[in-house]
């Protein structure tokens, strides 16, 4: 996957752009030693979802897939399939699924929702994470498998 250059902004242009982790990695998690850091908890957090075996999306906003030198945190939508329940699992697997504690312990900001939540139409739901704060639009990646 090659990426776009980032616009005026910094952002991505709008867009959802799909990549393996590691094509992540290697565009967003290089640079700065915070760029670094931040791409391991990244590395963790898809690794957790992933070992439930019912992570069905995996989408990555905010400054991490920006050309933001210091990104503080990732921040990362998933969809989960819909017989996922969190209470199923145990330690750092379930605590990817407790809003609160991830932003503390991790510095992630982590939303996650089951497939039939947003069924009605995914397509709308999964754009409107390309949303900012102040109103404009800027790109996101989904992380897909390597196959």
């Amino acid at each position: 996957m090659k990426f776009p250059e980032f616009n005026e902004n910094g952002d991505l242009p709008v867009g959802i752009y799909k990549a393996t982790l590691q094509e992540v990695l290697d565009h967003f998690g290089q640079g700065s030693l915070q760029r670094q850091v931040v791409a391991k908890r990244l590395t963790k957090i898809y690794d957790l979802a992933d070992s439930t075996g019912k992570l069905s999306r995996f989408i990555i906003y905010g400054s991490f897939v920006t050309a933001k030198e210091n990104p503080n945190d990732i921040d990362v939508f998933l969809v989960m399939t819909d017989d996922f329940s969190k209470n199923d699992y145990t330690g750092d697997v379930q605590r990817i699924f407790e809003h609160l504690q991830t932003e503390n312990k991790m510095k992630a900001s982590i939303f996650w929702m089951l497939e039939m939540s947003v069924a009605v139409n995914e397509k709308i739901f999964i754009e409107g994470w390309q949303n900012t704060r102040d109103n404009t639009k800027r790109g996101i990646v989904e992380v897909i498998d390597n196959d």
